[in-house]
């Protein structure tokens, strides 16, 4: 840049050759005098307001403050020479604040640049948008920067400047981004074939994903496919092979990106990611010689071992990741030891058994001396994590003993951590004593209010721990150098306590006031306030001290502090009444139990950890403390989930064409779905029992691909209906070719919906259709045989209502002015009942029987009468089940099919 301009290169060697800071400052103030001038001036042209600007943005580099040269960057950025704008926008981006009102200036000729058909003005557009960022930015060219990602016609590296662009953008300003409604079109960038796209898009989702789970879920079947085809099948170029690891950094964000939704239900994606995650874990069994290698082929485990902890934390797999990760937490390297603690206690906090790492406690314990701090931190963790009643009281024993040489950035923590674990796995109330005056002894400074508060809640609440409580806080504030923080529960366990210990010997009432008064001098105002109350509790219970504590408030009456001295004079008053007062002694009663309430430690300790921009899908603490969480974050979200998914449900296709095409599916077993200029969709289905079998066929009607393509169902009462993709659909169907996907279904219970087909696509513009599939309730019925006996006796055992769904309706006659008693027969049987011959005297009526098979509710019977009457021009339809729910559902489903025909 500077060989071309000599008056820049001239003034960057005056400005190097300044001997002391004063002639450098005089250089500058001389040069941006000249500036100055010519801006002044006017009339330059490009060349020199680029040197000029070029020489205001290397002043400003070098720390001077600049208030010169901002519209002549503005005027530059719409240069159409490139080295021009490329100076105005490198001004832009330092030279301006994300509030500074030049920008507003700068904002069309930004969206000029993204609009031109010219790569290097989008980079050079992009690079400033993501720099600056600022809100109105945002708004304003957010819509552009999105078209340039999702363009067929943009180049590759447009697209992974424009999805990482969208992401800044998000980052620091999430409302501006419609993320919903760009889901579906972002989420198929993923299938692209330039994987340095993908990498850009899937962490861009990664982050959409995170605050909108719902609208991405599709991702979720994207990212393991991708997986499967780096992995398994090796698709990919030797570009993005490091060191013979297919491109790691997108395999850790895909493996990352699926543990922020639940394991998913669907056996064909279980499948393939169990092969994805052994094949990965086989590759890593023996370490390479080559560091690089293992550095990469190590960042993939972990993240594939915290995945198959998060899918089942009791699978074969995570008992091979146990294996693996005891060898990792020895190893040399220090990376790989602070991963294999921080994956280890991922593991403990879901495990449903902690035998396998209880085996390595002792390696884990060292590790709190490793001379990495980040290595000791984790090493805590996962001591926290692994903690229960067995070995509890080794594990706190052990983190009092570090506590004393611990780094002070990690003694809160450890505090807050041994304090949860001594209250919540105590074996006894005096070991919970023992160790909690242990840890406010040793602990002092690092000790916060909710520890010791915790203490004297737990201490009032125990009524046989009391006396104990008084006789250990008394010896402990015997020693010569006591914290505040021990005093205080000192001061509030003798005040209440104190009675019970005053007749043993060495705990008389005068050592018990000694002993407290002699600490209070070193104590701050607080801690005074709250050992007066104990005096005056003392009155009350030790009438041979009262004139010391007299004497005591006597002398509080007068000093500064104002509620010391309240309190004081309040006290005095109080301790002169007589002796048999009753006001002392109502005043001075022992506290009441605390009502129950939850420790606040724990949340303590959670807003001390707080969020990180990846949210983790698990919490340090055991797997009692994760299924608390997970319950009380489903909770809070089960009310805006509802509204998600009701606004996120898929817009049917409609048209005569695809509604005639779907009424017509439901009663028989083959034919079109769905058709258009592009794509047509047929089924052909086949149902046993309480299974059943589609075969769904996608046809590509034009003579490019359909690439990018997507097939997805969504059930609404996955509790009554499940169905799931045999393989992962192909993401491109070739030109003029057909594509067969099964689709494998199972009835649990009866329902009412009829599941949704998307497909999506991409040719041209991003393509989506949802469609009904013809998958209801009657299809799992199977025919049966009845006389004409059987049948009515059944028909009586069922009896009336609630079982029984009648309805009349108005049917159309043939064109012979008769009944068209061939398509009833036709309705009746394509809905897999049997119909039975010689039942029903009249030839006009139908009678059918059949049982709908289901996996959790088992067989209900189902019986069925047909009466059209032709003079009325009238049909009543009566429908008889053990199951009330399944006969409204045929008759719901059959009386339609009739009444459209009649229509």
């Amino acid at each position: 840049m500077a060989a071309n301009m000599r008056g820049l290169t001239q003034f960057i060697a005056d400005i190097r050759g300044a001997r002391v800071r004063e002639l450098e400052e005089k250089r500058i103030n001389k040069e941006m005098a000249n500036i100055r001038k010519k801006f002044k001036d006017g009339n330059l042209d490009g060349y020199q307001k680029k040197k000029y600007v070029a020489k205001i943005i290397f002043t400003y580099i070098l720390g001077y403050k600049v208030d010169v040269g901002h519209m002549e960057a503005v005027n530059l950025i719409s240069s159409s020479k490139y080295s021009e704008k490329q100076i105005g926008y490198l001004a832009v981006t330092l030279l301006m604040h994300e509030n500074s009102d030049f920008l507003r200036l700068v904002v069309n000729s930004i969206r000029k640049d993204l609009d031109e058909n010219n790569e290097v003005s989008n980079c050079l557009a992009l690079h400033a948008i993501a720099n600056v960022g600022s809100s109105e930015m945002a708004e304003a060219l957010s819509e552009d920067v999105h078209r340039l990602l999702i363009s067929p016609t943009s180049q590759t590296f447009v697209k992974k400047k424009a999805a990482l662009t969208l992401l800044r953008l998000y980052r620091k300003h999430p409302t501006v981004i419609p993320a919903a409604e760009w889901a579906l079109r972002l989420v198929s960038i993923m299938d692209d074939q330039d994987l340095g796209v993908v990498i850009c898009v899937t962490s861009l989702i990664m982050a959409l994903a995170q605050d909108h789970l719902d609208a991405y879920a599709v991702c979720y079947t994207k990212a393991v496919d991708r997986l499967h085809r780096l992995v398994i099948e090796g698709e990919y170029s030797a570009t993005y092979a490091y060191y013979k690891v297919p491109s790691p950094w997108l395999q850790v964000k895909l493996l990352r990106l699926l543990q922020y939704y639940p394991p998913s239900e669907d056996a064909t994606l279980r499948s393939v990611l169990h092969e994805v995650l052994q094949t990965i874990m086989n590759n890593s069994a023996e370490p390479s010689r080559n560091i690089q290698h293992n550095n990469a082929q190590h960042a993939v485990l972990f993240e594939a071992i915290s995945l198959a902890i998060h899918l089942d934390a009791s699978s074969p797999l995570v008992g091979t990741s146990a294996v693996l990760l005891a060898r990792f937490i020895s190893s040399k390297e220090t990376n790989v030891r602070y991963l294999g603690l921080d994956t280890m206690a991922h593991l403990a906090a879901r495990a449903d058994s902690l035998e396998p790492l209880k085996k390595h406690q002792g390696t884990i314990i060292l590790s709190l001396r490793d001379k990495d701090i980040s290595v000791r931190r984790r090493a805590l963790d996962l001591l926290y994590s692994m903690c229960d009643t067995d070995n509890s009281e080794l594990i706190v024993g052990e983190l009092l003993r570090y506590l004393k040489v611990a780094d002070y950035a990690l003694r809160e923590e450890m505090v807050l951590k041994i304090a949860i674990l001594t209250e919540k796995y105590a074996n006894s109330y005096k070991w919970y004593v023992d160790t909690i005056l242990q840890l406010i002894s040793a602990a002092g400074d690092h000790v916060g209010d909710e520890v010791w508060y915790r203490v004297v809640q737990i201490v009032t609440n125990t009524e046989d721990l009391q006396e104990y409580a008084a006789k250990v806080v008394f010896e402990h504030l015997k020693s010569p150098s006591t914290h505040e923080s021990l005093v205080k529960v000192g001061g509030y366990i003798l005040g209440e306590y104190g009675h019970l210990i005053a007749n043993d010997a060495g705990y008389s009432p005068l050592e018990q006031f000694q002993v407290l008064h002699s600490k209070s001098q070193f104590c701050v105002a607080s801690t005074r306030s709250l050992l007066l109350s104990t005096y005056i509790k003392w009155v009350n219970v030790f009438p041979e001290i009262k004139p010391q504590l007299i004497n005591i408030f006597e002398r509080y009456r007068h000093v500064l502090d104002a509620e010391l001295q309240q309190r004081a004079c309040e006290f005095y008053a109080l301790a002169s009444r007589p002796d048999d007062d009753e006001v002392l002694q109502n005043v001075c009663e022992e506290m009441p139990p605390f009502p129950p309430r939850v420790s606040a430690l724990i949340g303590r300790l959670n807003r001390k950890l707080g969020d990180t921009e990846d949210k983790r899908t698990w919490i340090h603490g055991g797997k009692e403390m994760n299924l608390e969480r997970q319950a009380i974050t489903r909770k809070s979200d089960t009310r805006a989930r509802i509204v998600i998914s009701q606004s996120l449900a898929p817009r049917l296709a409609i048209g005569p064409s695809v509604e005639k095409w779907f009424n017509k599916l439901t009663y028989s077993a083959e034919g079109v779905l769905y058709e258009d200029v592009q794509i047509q969709i047929g089924i052909k289905s086949r149902y046993q029992g309480h299974l059943g079998q589609i075969a769904i066929y996608l046809g590509n009607k034009v003579s490019a691909p359909l690439t990018s393509f997507t097939s997805t169902i969504h059930v609404n009462d996955s509790e009554a209906l499940s169905a799931t993709f045999a393989k992962i659909p192909p993401n491109t169907i070739a030109p003029r070719t057909q594509s067969q996907q099964l689709l494998h279904v199972e009835c649990k219970k009866a329902f009412s919906s009829f599941p949704i087909l998307t497909v999506s696509f991409l040719a041209g513009a991003h393509q989506s259709i949802s469609i009904r599939l013809p998958i209801s309730v009657t299809k799992f019925i199977e025919g049966v045989k009845l006389g004409q006996a059987d049948f009515f006796e059944r028909w009586k055992v069922i009896g009336g209502p609630p079982r029984e769904a009648q309805v009349v309706f108005p049917i159309a006659l043939d064109g012979t002015g008769q009944l068209d008693l061939v398509r009833h027969r036709q309705v009746v049987s394509g809905n897999h009942l049997e119909i039975l011959e010689d039942v029903d005297p009249n030839p006009s009526n139908l009678v059918a029987a059949g049982v709908l098979h289901t996996s959790v509710d088992g067989k209900v019977g189902c019986l069925l009468r047909l009466e059209p009457n032709r003079e009325a021009k009238l049909c009543r339809l009566t429908v008889r089940s053990t199951s009330e729910d399944v006969a409204a559902e045929v008759l719901r489903l059959i009386e339609k099919i009739l009444r459209l025909n009649s229509s």
